[in-house]
């Protein structure tokens, strides 16, 4: 452990001799990313999903587009190892900078050229092992270099919310995990040796299996670890003073806390650029320090053309930043989102989808409650989310083995709670009397007639329009099916992974939150449409989803949404701003606005 705090502390020196050419490598390579590639991805996507006339993409249609697109397959295939490329460059571009600054100078030319000869490596046969590596390497990369290329390589939320309520699967996801970072640890010198030693992708991934062969991967391992907590006691000193100092100016400057807060906010997002320079590059001079080479003297430079484009582009930044923080501290670009409680309960407080329940948590004043709806076999309308009663009421039957009249005689039980099973026009009914707007999930199974929806609309569209209620699927033959039987339906399609932008009929989306993202939202109310989170059941998730602007939340837990919502759009100190900031921004890939 001695040796690699020593290491350490040479890494840090080395760091502290150059950092401004440090931080102008990892500042032009993220903006690389962020303002050329990112946006040239997106237009890829969005003009072959249009041409191909596809509004979407998702487990629902990837069949028919394979079946029936093959030209749209050949092209998003085409950017998916694009993206490879780019990704493999990007941390090829890092490491090969970082070498560069310890041992030669910092040329924007003779980078960008051996970036490409590394690239020039590769191989098509290398792209599969190649995307196979970083999914392996993704946990490991952000300990180097955050991207936001890799920030849809997650299992999203809900996902493993499942999988955690049962012990079998669970010890499956543990073990998952278990092996992914086994794999991780034995295959993470792979990277360095492709791109400073030229070896292809498998020749690699067999080299850094010897070398962490017989308990050698400890020490890559201890020094990560050693990184991550130095990293974390660093950053945590950062906040904290940068938040104290707000604080106290909250107490003592008056009016003046407002234009200290401006420049508060730009030292922490200065100082996480530079933080996570200092990362990454201790990092690989720590971790991977058999590959970068000794240190250099004092005569380094970076070129003069390098350091004046970072110059201006931090300028022309950091002039957006100072406003954008303006109008942040300001409380001018607050959004209050609407509340919605998932399955009409609050916190436990009954049966989910039943009427009493429903009762206790419009006491809590949610804009709307949301509730779930399925066909039954003499093709009326029960409020139920599952698809089988077992769960709740002990009876192994779906809604289209019974009646409405037999499954409304039925007695569900949950947190503690029982009550009946509601009819679509009881609940409904009831929804009206107490003036509580529904968001209303359409269900559908393979048993659904023919004619459910027309039937639906026809039977309920009126009341739903005339009391503004709202409804959502995750199938998306619903969403078209109500929109044409009634355009004036307020409408959402449910998405539970955000792969792409869709272009769709619907008047918004509810998203599962862990795989939003503020461009998602931006892009969404550039076409006037709203987005609903779902299920946010954590404050500082809730804090998250309202500052990247959602319009609504969809949780478990109203009480605490409403606290969360009322603590950060009330009467906040600026120092209370900028802390809900910091839990928000630094740590996540995506670009600031």
């Amino acid at each position: 452990m001695k040796k690699i705090w020593q290491e350490l502390q040479h890494a840090n020196r080395q760091f502290y001799r150059h950092w401004f050419s440090y931080l102008t490598l990892f500042i032009s390579v993220d903006l690389i990313i962020q303002l050329i590639w990112i946006p040239i991805f997106r237009l890829i996507t969005t003009f072959a999903l249009q041409a191909g006339e596809i509004p979407f993409v998702s487990y629902q249609n990837v069949v028919t587009i394979v079946t029936h697109h093959p030209i749209v397959v050949l092209v998003l295939l085409a950017e998916l190892v694009a993206i490879l490329l780019v990704v493999y460059g990007q941390f090829a571009m890092i490491l090969l900078g970082v070498k560069e600054i310890r041992t030669e100078q910092l040329g924007a030319r003779r980078l960008i050229k051996a970036t490409l000869a590394r690239l020039k490596d590769l191989c098509m046969s290398s792209l599969l092992v190649l995307l196979g590596y970083f999914v392996l390497v993704v946990p490991f990369a952000d300990l180097v270099f955050r991207t936001p290329l890799l920030a849809k390589v997650q299992i999203p939320q809900f996902i493993l919310d499942y999988l955690t309520r049962s012990a079998l699967l669970l010890t499956v996801l543990l073990a998952f995990y278990a092996v992914m970072i086994i794999l991780g640890v034995r295959f993470l010198y792979a990277l360095p040796l492709m791109v400073y030693r030229g070896q292809r992708p498998k020749a690699a991934l067999r080299a850094s299996w010897r070398q962490t062969r017989r308990g050698k991967w400890w020490p890559a391992i201890a020094r990560l670890i050693v990184v991550s907590l130095a990293g974390a006691i660093i950053a945590a000193i950062l906040y904290a003073a940068t938040v104290g100092a707000q604080f106290a100016a909250d107490h003592f400057l008056g009016k003046g806390a407002y234009y200290f807060g401006i420049f508060d906010m730009l030292v922490v997002q200065l100082g996480s650029e530079l933080f996570a320079a200092w990362v990454g590059t201790v990092t690989i001079n720590v971790v991977f320090k058999q590959f970068v080479g000794p240190a250099s003297g004092d005569h380094f430079a970076t070129s003069r053309g390098l350091k004046a484009v970072t110059v201006v582009a931090v300028g022309l930044l950091t002039f957006i930043t100072v406003v954008g923080n303006a109008l942040y501290l300001s409380g001018s670009e607050d959004q209050r989102p609407v509340t919605v409680s998932h399955r009409g309960v609050a916190d436990e407080n009954g049966v989910q989808n039943t009427i009493p329940a429903m009762e206790k948590t419009h006491r809590l004043h949610p804009d709307y409650i949301e509730m779930d709806v399925h066909e039954t076999k003499d093709h009326q309308f029960v409020v139920l989310h599952d698809e089988n009663l077992k769960e709740l009421t002990g009876v192994n039957k779906t809604p289209h083995q019974l009646t409405l009249r037999q499954l409304t005689r039925l007695t569900a039980r949950e947190n503690g709670h029982q009550a009946k099973i509601a009819s679509f026009d009881d609940y409904l009914k009831t929804a009206d009397r107490l003036h509580q707007k529904l968001l209303v999930e359409v269900k559908t199974t393979p048993q659904d007639s023919a004619g459910m929806l027309r039937r639906f609309v026809r039977q309920y569209g009126p009341t739903l329009v005339a009391h503004h209620d709202q409804l959502h699927s995750l199938d998306y033959s619903v969403v078209t099916g109500l929109k044409k039987y009634d355009p004036h339906l307020d409408v959402l399609y449910v998405q539970p992974y955000n792969f792409t932008y869709p272009n769709t009929v619907a008047n918004g989306y509810s998203m599962e939150y862990s795989t939003l993202t503020y461009d998602f939202i931006t892009l969404a109310h550039l076409q006037h449409k709203c987005v609903y989170a779902w299920t946010v059941n954590d404050d500082q998730v809730m804090n998250q989803m309202m500052y990247k602007n959602v319009d609504g939340i969809i949780t478990d837990n109203l009480v605490e949404l409403n606290q969360a919502i009322a603590s950060y759009e009330g009467h906040q100190s600026y120092a209370q701003r900028i802390l809900n900031y910091i839990m928000v921004v630094p740590t996540s890939t995506e670009f600031a606005p």
